[in-house]
């Protein structure tokens, strides 16, 4: 055995996105930060599809942009393909979207990793979580070597326990053709509960041979909003902008599909654990939908130097000859030639329920999950976690209170409180309708709401800090300037509100609201973002107002060490649930399934008597 010389502050277990944004922010705050991945050529790798951002999942995006995440940059510098979703409804639901070069990726991130200081990545697989008193000192690798450490997240993806199917054939791996991880048996030797899921990934053609005249373009945007606060305008884009490409499956391809359904392990019992339930195979959709006729395809490019498409919306488990049948009866695909085929994989994950709301596990001190091992799906999903579980390790070693993000602050806050309070059936996937302050969430505020934490523990450079100051109190004056200033018989905050056509170039004061910058915080989006809180006050405000009345119970504290047995008059249920989450707040205790309004007046009344107690004795 190898014992390691220099000891660590952090250990990340796992280069995903979200081992990724960890180790990054871990060591961006100045602590030294080991990050250990099975594979130093598949940091950040792109395991599904070649795209970041969504639904929900582009404001994620930004969100971990803005406290100092890679996540928004690489995507910016990678991208091939720009898309604004919802545009025709309202700026609650505005979620970016971009194709990324799958490849340039995870070498863009890579070299970002490269470059920051206090940060090591070694290629080592950890066997075994070391630990000393239910506390976490370091890991084992699987070549006897020990690393030290004084935290240690775990960002392990798909990887823990994964096994591939394809038809009835199954083999243990992470992904195609990579090793699988065997940690979750150290994990269960910790006392974790461990469970097992499933997800899926479709298969891929060669571009050269599909028919585009039979297919629908999607362009990117014309003028596209990078991801990142941090790119400079005058080099976005940069790369080609590539089109995506729309088909659709028809009752050939159904056919095909129920034909087969004895060859499919989902439909044979092999696989047995639960699959992403918004994001289902084509083998679910064909079966649970069958009034349907025909289902969506995107083919997206899998990058600038390749000519792989990837074929969004029918991931399949499928042997490879119904796969080749099923994907030459699509319209554009008759004569396609598939380079990879899709697959199937289980995978363990712990129960998210038995972390605290800095993604610190309750049963070791020290010891962090992020990603996929708390049950969650996606890129984004995980770089939230990832930035998080880093900045919380941190605060730990330096003895700070913790970063605990609110509901009503970011989507972030929603997707942790959502796993450590209510725990997870299926994967786990964010959308806006998670999300009750989803207007005050918004994709073009994210600045505004998370900027102060970025420059609390020195993740925004101050020139940077000095943009956004400068543009914020242009926003305050802008917004009392339309109030005031009247066209014709009505101020322009009316006319905004009335959505009236106003032709701002002839307002000859918006002259004293420029900003020369080539960043996001520029006269345009200044502009923008004056509009939207203008045009939607009355509906912020109440949000804004409903989030305050709330916030007594999520500041009223829970003692970690509280035993809900003693407490007269809960019900039994509610001390289960309440002993097994151990809530941090008032907050987070009324939203765990169980326990009733009763039960919260209840355990109110009891900490005021304990707390009036203590300050007796």
């Amino acid at each position: 055995m190898y014992i390691y010389p220099e000891e660590f502050d952090i250990i990340v277990i796992g280069a995903g996105h979200a081992g990724c944004e960890a180790a990054n922010i871990s060591s961006k705050m100045g602590c030294k930060t080991l990050l250990l991945t099975m594979s130093l050529d598949t940091i950040a790798q792109m395991s599904c599809n070649p795209a970041i951002g969504g639904v929900a999942k582009g404001q994620i995006v930004r969100e971990v942009d803005i406290l100092g995440g890679l996540i928004a940059k690489v995507t910016d510098k990678t991208a091939v393909h720009f898309k604004m979703l919802n545009t025709s409804k309202g700026p609650a639901v505005w979620s970016p979207r971009a194709q990324t070069d799958r490849t340039l990726y995870r070498i863009v991130m890579k070299q970002f990793l490269e470059q920051q200081k206090n940060l090591l990545i070694k290629q080592e697989e950890v066997t075994k979580i070391l630990t000393d008193d239910k506390a976490v000192i370091g890991v084992l690798t699987k070549h006897q070597n020990v690393y030290k450490a004084k935290c240690v997240i775990v960002s392990t993806g798909t990887f823990l326990n994964g096994v591939i199917h394809i038809g009835l054939k199954s083999f243990q791996a992470g992904r195609y053709s990579e090793l699988h991880s065997s940690l979750s048996d150290c994990l269960k030797e910790l006392g974790f509960e461990i469970k097992r899921l499933k997800t899926g990934t479709p298969p891929r053609v060669d571009g050269k041979t599909v028919d585009y005249s039979k297919l629908e373009v999607q362009p990117s945007d014309n003028t596209p909003i990078p991801f990142s606060h941090f790119t400079a305008l005058s080099e976005f884009p940069y790369n080609k902008l590539l089109n995506c490409y729309i088909t659709y499956t028809n009752q050939e391809t159904h056919k095909i599909i129920l034909d087969n359904l004895d060859r499919s392990p989902l439909y044979t019992g092999i696989i047995k654990s639960v699959g992403p339930r918004y994001c289902p195979s084509i083998e679910d959709k064909v079966v649970r939908f069958k009034d349907k006729l025909r289902h969506q395809i995107f083919l997206e490019p899998e990058g600038l130097y390749t000519t792989e498409l990837y074929l969004n919306g029918i991931s399949s488990s499928l042997p490879e000859d119904v796969q080749e049948k099923f994907v030459h009866s699509i319209s554009g695909l008759e004569n396609a030639k598939i380079t990879r085929y899709g697959y199937a994989i289980e995978y363990d994950f712990s129960l998210p329920t038995q972390l605290y709301a800095t993604l610190e596990t309750k049963l070791v001190e020290g010891l962090f999950f992020a990603g996929q091992i708390n049950g969650t799906t996606g890129y984004e999903e995980a770089a939230g976690q990832g930035i998080v579980a880093g900045i919380n390790a941190v605060l730990k070693i330096r003895g700070d209170e913790y970063f605990i993000l609110g509901r009503d602050e970011a989507y972030i806050g929603v997707l942790i409180d959502d796993l450590v309070t209510k725990g997870v059936m299926d994967p786990y996937r964010m959308f806006t309708s998670r999300a009750e302050y989803r207007l005050i969430l918004r994709t073009d505020n994210t600045d505004l709401r998370l900027i102060k934490y970025a420059h609390r523990y020195g993740l925004v450079e101050e020139s940077f800090y000095k943009l956004f100051l400068e543009y914020e109190k242009k926003l305050n004056e802008l917004k009392k300037f339309f109030e005031t200033k009247t066209l014709g018989n009505e101020t322009i905050a009316n006319l905004i509100r009335q959505s009236k056509e106003i032709n701002f170039e002839d307002i000859e004061e918006l002259k004293d609201f420029k900003l020369d910058s080539e960043y996001y915080w520029n006269t345009q989006n200044l502009l923008n973002e004056t509009k939207i809180q203008i045009k939607y006050s009355g509906y912020i405000e109440k949000q804004i107002l409903h989030a305050q009345q709330l916030k007594k119970f999520e500041n009223k504290k829970i003692p970690k060490d509280l035993d809900y047995e003693k407490i007269p008059g809960l019900l039994k249920e509610a001390k289960i649930k309440l002993s097994q989450i151990k809530p941090q707040t008032i907050g987070q205790a009324s939203r765990i399934s169980g326990v009733t309004p009763a039960d919260i007046s209840i355990l109110l009344v009891y900490l005021k008597k304990l707390r009036k107690e203590l300050s007796n004795s």
